[in-house]
C-alpha cells in the first residue's frame, strides 16, 4: 500500500532543467571549454560535488569547473528572476489529489536547500509538502539511495510505502535502489529499457499519476 509520494524538483516538479541546461550551453560557448548540454545530462539529478566529479573525469583535472557553474548559475538565474519558475503540466492537480486522500508527501531533490526553498515559495507549493529534503543534507548523491531513504525516513514510513515521481536516469535508480515504486514522467530523457526495467510505471503529465495510484 502507498502511503507516501515523494516528487523530485528540477524537471519534474517544474520545467527548470531545460533552463538550466541552455544556461549551461551559453556558458560553454562563452568560456570555450565544455559541450554544456552533453554533459548536463550526464549529472541530471547529482548534488554539486558529485557533478564536479564526472566534469572533472571527462575534462580533466585543469577544467574551470566553478568559473562555469557559476556564470551558468547567473545565465540561468536571470531567466527565472525574469520569467518565473515554469511549472509542470498537472503539477496542481497532483499536488491536491495527493493532500485531499491523506498522502504523506516529500521533494527529494539534489538542489541545495536555499534554491529548493525560494522555488517551492514562489510557485505557492511549499505548504502541500511534510518533508523536503535536499542534495545539501545527505553525503551521497544520486543514483545512490540515500536520499530516498533519509525521505522514507523523515516521513516515518518504509521505503515500500513510497511511490517516487522521477525525470532522470540518476533519480530513477536512486529511487529504484532505495526499494520505492518509482513512476517516470519524461522531461528531457526518454524512458528504454534499462529505465523501464526500474519503472513502476509511466506517465506522460503529473496529474496522469492519480489513475495509478487509485488503481
Amino acid at each position: 500500500m502507498i502511503k507516501a509520494v515523494i516528487l523530485d524538483m528540477d524537471g519534474t516538479m517544474f520545467n527548470t532543467e531545460r533552463i538550466m541546461s541552455d544556461a549551461w550551453v551559453k556558458a560553454g560557448k562563452e568560456l570555450r571549454c565544455a559541450d554544456g548540454r552533453e554533459i548536463y545530462r550526464q549529472i541530471m539529478g547529482m548534488t554539486h560535488d558529485s557533478a564536479k566529479k564526472v566534469f572533472r573525469e571527462t575534462y580533466g583535472e585543469g577544467y574551470p569547473y566553478e568559473d562555469f557553474i557559476e556564470l551558468g548559475r547567473k545565465f540561468n538565474n536571470d531567466y527565472l528572476a525574469e520569467n518565473g519558475v515554469p511549472v509542470k503540466e498537472g503539477l496542481y492537480t497532483l499536488l491536491d489529489y495527493l493532500k485531499e486522500n491523506g498522502y504523506k508527501t516529500a521533494v527529494a531533490t539534489s538542489t541545495q536547500r536555499e534554491t529548493t526553498l525560494s522555488h517551492l515559495k514562489s510557485t505557492n507549493t511549499i505548504q502541500y509538502f511534510d518533508s523536503v529534503i535536499c542534495g545539501d543534507m545527505v553525503e551521497k548523491s544520486k543514483p545512490d539511495p540515500d536520499i530516498y531513504l533519509k525521505t522514507a525516513g523523515a516521513l516515518q514510513v518504509q521505503p515500500a510505502e513510497c511511490m517516487v515521481i522521477e525525470d532522470s536516469p540518476n533519480g530513477i535508480t536512486s529511487a529504484y535502489r532505495a526499494g520505492m515504486k518509482t513512476v517516470m514522467v519524461p522531461d528531457m530523457i526518454e524512458p528504454n529499457p534499462e529505465l523501464n526495467a526500474m519503472l513502476y510505471a509511466c506517465a506522460e503529465t503529473l496529474d496522469r499519476i492519480i489513475p495509478i495510484l487509485k488503481k
